[in-house]
Parts: C-alpha cells; sequence; structure tokens
C-alpha cells in the first residue's frame, strides 16, 4: 500500500513566543527568515504534489511568508501545542495524510520524509510515525535538548525522553536513537489527538508525542540516514548561520 503525495498536507507551525529563542521564526539565517528557509525546504514535496504550508497565529510572520511566496494559514492563537495548530489547519483540507515538520527544522532532508510517508501511509494500523536518526554522539546522549526514542520489535514507540534512554546499567552504549521532531498522522488520528488532555508524561517530559503514547495510539518509527536537530537557542542559530555558508 502507497500512497500519492497529492494525498499530503505538510504543514509547518510556527509562533513568536518562544521562551530560549523568542521571535525565532523571524530571525535570520543566511538572508532569508528561519520559517521561509524550512518552507523552500520543503519544495521537493510541493513539487511532488503535496501541499505545503505555514501555520501560525502571528500577524508578522503571515506577512513575511506572504511576501516570500509562502502559502500560509492563520490559526487560533490558544493552541498549546504545534501539533494543535496543525490539527486546526488540518480540518480545513481534505487530505488524508499530515505531516508536521517544525518550524526550527530547517535541514530536515526531503529523503527522510518522503520514506516516513510512504513507511506511515502502508502501515494501516499506526496512527501516528516519526523519524529517528542512529547517532554515535554520546555527548548529546545526556543533553536534554537532544530527544531519546526507544521502540519495539516491529517499529513503535515505546517511550520518547530527555534522559539517557535506555539507561545502560551495566557496561555503555555505542550508539542511541535520536528523534528528530517530524510526524505523520492520519487525518483521524490527528482529530482524535485533538481532543486528548495534555497528560502528566506529556507535562514532566515537555514532549507532546507522549500524550498520544499514554492514550495507546501507535507511533511508527522510521530510520533518517541523515540526522536533523531544531534551532533552539542562539548557539544553534550561529552553528546554522554557519551551515548555510557552508563553513
Amino acid at each position: 500500500m502507497s500512497t500519492s503525495l497529492q494525498d499530503w498536507l505538510v504543514a509547518i507551525p510556527a509562533r513568536l513566543n518562544a521562551v530560549r529563542l523568542p521571535n525565532k521564526p523571524l530571525l535570520d539565517l543566511g538572508g532569508k527568515p528561519m520559517v521561509v528557509r524550512v518552507y523552500e525546504n520543503l519544495q521537493p514535496l510541493r513539487a511532488a504534489g503535496a501541499t505545503v504550508l505555514v501555520a501560525t497565529d502571528s500577524e508578522a510572520i503571515y506577512d513575511v511568508c506572504k511576501k516570500a511566496g509562502c502559502e500560509v494559514q492563520m490559526t487560533d492563537g490558544a493552541h498549546p501545542t504545534g501539533t494543535d495548530r496543525i490539527r486546526e489547519v488540518a480540518m480545513r483540507f481534505p487530505h488524508p495524510y499530515c505531516l508536521n515538520v517544525q518550524g526550527d527544522e530547517p535541514f530536515v532532508v526531503t529523503g527522510d520524509l518522503l520514506r516516513l510517508m510512504h513507511a506511515f501511509s502502508a502501515a494501516p494500523e499506526a496512527h501516528m510515525g516519526t523519524l529517528f536518526y542512529t547517532s554515535s554522539d554520546m555527548e548529546s546522549f545526556a543533553t536534554p535538548g537532544v530527544v531519546k526514542v526507544v521502540y519495539d520489535l516491529q517499529g513503535y514507540a515505546l517511550y520518547f525522553s530527555r534522559s539517557p534512554l535506555p539507561y545502560p546499567r551495566v557496561g555503555t552504549l555505542s550508539t542511541f536513537s535520536h528523534h528528530l521532531g517530524v510526524y505523520a498522522f492520519r487525518r483521524e488520528s490527528l482529530v482524535r489527538y485533538g481532543t486528548l488532555e495534555p497528560t502528566f508524561l506529556e507535562k514532566t517530559e515537555s514532549l507532546e508525542q507522549l500524550r498520544a503514547l499514554e492514550n495507546g495510539m501507535k507511533i511508527l518509527c522510521i530510520e533518517a540516514d541523515f540526522p536533523s536537530r531544531g534551532i533552539d537557542t542562539m548557539e544553534d542559530l550561529e552553528q546554522a548561520r554557519l551551515k548555510i555558508k557552508g563553513v
């Protein structure tokens, strides 16, 4: 079972009030606002038939996107998470599948997104899908900003955490599964997610995907060939600017 990209809505949630990096979507990244960089990076999906857009509650982001030629939709300002924002927009479109690409992920590789989209559409028992990268950077294994995932023998997520996961009780690990902030949804799963209240684990770890796990939703984990890390701090932004320059 496979799906045409015409069945996919690819949405980028963007808001201004990030705590660690205020006005993040509008910060300059190689001469363009970050949110525009994210949108442009996804254009191979748009060229293949997907609908790609930015979802925001900010008039400033809306205006910048319109000026840059990005498709953009305004949303309610009361949404607690990006997924809630995407759900509102998805209800305006008929697409059976939705891909949520974080607005601070300008370097996610579209080939990995395509692999996720096709694997997810071929797994009817999956409510959600996501990506992980097998990392050997053990310094980041203990970094709370790097989310780790463990999954079962069928590839479905068991847990996500900011803590080292799994904890090596005996010996050490040489690699771990670094979660990448990309989510695929079936339309009906996204509708259901939006009816669920934030859960204890979600609030404790500040990871919205735990809301889905705590409510019995199955999240398919697909391995990415390339790493990608969101821009959360000024240090991340400076590193991203160097990458854009090819340094």
